[in-house]
């Protein structure tokens, strides 16, 4: 079998000894993955709780149109979510066209002129500068009188308690946690950590909205951070939640007073969740999620096997070989926009759809600098899918993270090496 199945990675533009590198790799990894695997497990019987628990049913699998009043569907599905991350209620929509907006949508429900805004992680993802009003845009919470101040972490990842202390304010009403790094070389907040930094705000202002940005992260541990005092958690169904499967949309969970501000910024005051129509994607919805957690198991895999690649060719990763995961994104800093733009290539080389094009960096909206994005996917963005894409700038680092299946992400990460290897901007260990 392992002459056959060498022989069809060459097939694919594998090299021999690529292969073998990978094997050799591969062997070391058998715990970590028996972990993931009782990870998945364990969410897996989670969502099918929440299924159950809800009654959920085939008239459920139908579409809405027009005002989509009374969606069973939908509404279910709501509920499925809110059971499934120990949430007091969830907006799952269609309508929310990705991550930025359902951060967007949930930031803009819950905050008033006059109100500021705390990011205790520094930085926020690059896209959410514009909806901030960090990089001037229209519409933005700063034209909306919404102040905005941030306390940076410390060099070791740590969050600086005493800064955060400082930057609280009375004015202070939302305090935006981002888990996962974006296009940052820091490390990603697992949900113990997240759990213990909403524990010393809310000793400082019960009051203060506590929202996790939990792109990325969602079925990666078996609590999520709205079941450890997150106010409000929000994320996209084209990453982690949508298995693969969701064509479109985001959700927002948490306490129900915050959902709904949520729901009525969505649709219209007055309205709030009672609209919306699912137009046929209930069934998406439902089967991704009930995917999800083992398509997170493949993409976390990957993830592992990437840092160990790289790491073993002396590039360094965040996490690192050996770290726990508290997400399915995997940093690796290579130093070069040339080394990139190659990696990207190999992973669009190993896709599926679009195997055959060739990334290039561009100006993506949103974004301060020109980005590679590579994703031959099904669903055109979708990042649970084999995916990686970088800004062109220094440390030039890329992002690597999905494979619907774990077969997929070995394949991919393969031979984004053999494309490096191509380049001449790596050479395999003797």
């Amino acid at each position: 079998m392992k002459t056959l199945l060498g022989a069809m990675y060459e097939k694919l533009g594998i090299r021999k000894e690529v292969w073998e590198f990978g094997e050799e790799i591969l062997g070391t990894l058998t715990h970590r993955f028996e972990k993931i695997g009782q990870t998945a497990e364990y969410n897996q019987l989670k969502v099918i709780h929440a299924m159950q628990a809800n009654r959920v049913s085939e008239a459920c699998l139908y579409a809405s149109s027009g005002y989509g009043y009374n969606d069973l569907g939908r509404d279910t599905l709501e509920k499925v979510y809110a059971t499934a991350f120990g949430a007091e209620d969830a907006l799952v929509r269609p309508q929310i066209a990705c991550g930025t907006h359902a951060l967007a949508v949930a930031l803009s429900g819950n905050l008033r002129p006059g109100d500021e805004l705390l990011s205790p992680v520094g930085k926020p993802y690059d896209t959410l500068e514009e909806v901030i009003g960090i990089r001037p845009s229209r519409g933005s919470l700063h034209e909306y009188g919404v102040t905005y101040r941030q306390v940076d972490l410390k060099a070791d990842g740590t969050f600086d308690y005493e800064a955060i202390r400082r930057a609280v304010t009375p004015r202070t009403r939302l305090v935006t946690i981002q888990r996962s790094k974006g296009y940052q070389t820091r490390p990603t907040l697992s949900v113990d950590q997240i759990g213990e930094l909403i524990h010393f705000l809310k000793e400082i202002r019960p009051d203060i909205i506590c929202m996790v940005d939990n792109c990325y992260g969602e079925f990666v541990e078996t609590r999520e951070p709205s079941e450890c005092g997150a106010d409000l958690m929000v994320g996209s169904l084209i990453k982690n939640p949508g298995g693969g499967l969701a064509p479109i949309g985001g959700y927002i969970v948490g306490k129900r007073e915050y959902v709904e501000n949520a729901a009525v910024r969505l649709t219209s005051p007055g309205l709030g969740k009672e609209v919306g129509a699912t137009l046929g994607v209930n069934q998406s919805f439902y089967q991704g999620f009930f995917l999800a957690p083992t398509v997170t198991a493949s993409a976390l895999k990957g993830a592992i096997f990437a840092a160990n690649i790289y790491e073993r060719l002396g590039f360094p990763v965040i996490p690192d070989g050996t770290e726990e995961r508290h997400d399915i994104i995997q940093a690796v800093t290579l130093g070069s926009p040339e080394a990139v733009i190659a990696f990207c290539r190999g992973i669009q080389a190993a896709a599926p759809v679009d195997s055959y094009v060739a990334p290039e960096p561009w100006a993506m909206p949103g974004y301060d600098s020109d980005v590679i994005m590579a994703a031959g996917a099904f669903v055109q963005g979708s990042s649970i899918e084999l995916s990686a894409d970088g800004p062109i700038k220094p440390p030039y680092a890329v992002y690597f993270q999905g494979g619907l299946t774990w077969e997929h992400a070995k394949f991919g990460i393969l031979m984004s090496l053999q494309k490096l290897l191509d380049a001449g901007l790596v050479t395999l260990p003797q």
